[in-house]
């Protein structure tokens, strides 16, 4: 009788453990909403849902695995970027996203073109890199000044994006609007193709260097960057606070041995604070783990900008709160009081 107690006890634990296993290694889907597949958020938001997943079934961490957060499978999809990312983050139809300072700044706070349409749900995770803004042209025309794009035919980014909200403050600062230029709301692959087809003059883009589309641009037809000068980065800084002073050193593209003066907006992984504040720890856990800094070494040249050191960058400046999640983390480091 014992002994039959003893196998039953025994059976009753081992299904007790073999629950808890269950329950730890529960499947969670983690949607992360990037930008279009030529421009850098779309590969940058694949390495960080590489860097975060583990699915059940995966080695662990400590037996040489994926530091990932456990049970967790993160997903990147490609979309209009920025401002197409907060409002779906904000709305609950993705988990997380990736999104420029100013139109996180913008949208949390109802202002500009989300004037009475505030995102007050959404909260920071990390700062991850700077986006060069770049104007490019085609092989050798070169632009005097901003306020020569008038009569021209301008890409200002897709619709609703952070880039095309920058753009349009910026170009307003110099007379330029849509009411005299050609504009195109294309995302950065399909502007490229127009420039090189000679459909468009001139496009903007934001995004961490080097961007693929203006590479395959530059190594076939040929391009030309913007370089700004220092009044008109002043005046963009005043009208959008969250662009300063960058520079894309030449030979970033081959075909541009220059160095281009310009502005640049951080780019920011965000979510939402109802997301679950232990599972945002863990993800934020993850993606400053080791092998989390090797996929981001090796994955994109901008991924080595990705840093713990200046994750917390610029942060308090945007005005969008930390999310509880990261901020425990990023105490727990000494990066907070």
């Amino acid at each position: 009788m014992k002994t039959i107690r003893k196998i039953a006890g025994a059976a009753v634990l081992g299904a007790a453990l073999l629950g808890t296993s269950v329950v730890a290694q529960e499947m969670k889907f983690f949607r992360i909403g990037t930008g279009g597949a030529g421009g850098t958020y779309f590969p940058i938001g694949g390495i960080i849902a590489n860097a975060i997943s583990n699915p059940p079934g995966s080695r662990a961490c400590g037996e040489g695995g994926n530091c990932g957060v456990p049970g967790l499978v993160a997903m990147a999809q490609s979309t209009n970027a920025s401002a197409h990312n907060v409002n779906a983050i904000q709305a609950g139809q993705m988990e997380a996203g990736l999104s420029g300072a100013a139109t996180l700044h913008f949208a949390y706070n109802g202002i500009g073109k989300f004037e009475g349409n505030a995102k007050p749900d959404l909260r920071i995770i990390a700062n991850l890199y700077p986006e060069d803004l770049h104007l490019v042209s085609p092989k050798g025309v070169k632009l005097n000044g901003i306020a020569d794009l008038k009569g021209k035919r301008v890409g200002i980014a897709q619709a609703g994006s952070g880039t095309q909200i920058a753009v349009e403050l910026i170009l307003a600062d110099h007379g330029v609007n849509r009411d005299n230029i050609d504009e195109a709301e294309l995302n950065n692959s399909q502007s490229a193709e127009r420039i090189a087809d000679g459909q468009l003059d001139a496009y903007f883009y934001a995004a961490g260097t080097p961007v693929a589309a203006m590479i395959q641009l530059d190594n076939t037809k040929g391009m030309e960057l913007y370089n700004w000068t220092d009044e008109e980065i002043t005046m963009g800084n005043k009208s959008v606070p969250y662009y300063i002073r960058s520079q894309i050193p030449a030979g970033t593209y081959a075909g541009i041995d220059y160095d281009v003066n310009t502005l640049a907006v951080s780019g920011i992984f965000v979510t939402n604070a109802n997301q679950d504040e232990e599972l945002i720890y863990e993800i934020t856990k993850a993606l400053w783990s080791d092998t989390a800094r090797k996929l981001l070494d090796n994955g994109h040249a901008k991924g080595k900008a990705i840093t713990l050191e200046t994750s917390l960058d610029g942060v308090a400046g945007i005005g969008v709160p930390l999310h509880p999640g990261a901020e425990r983390f990023y105490k727990e480091m000494g990066m907070l009081k």
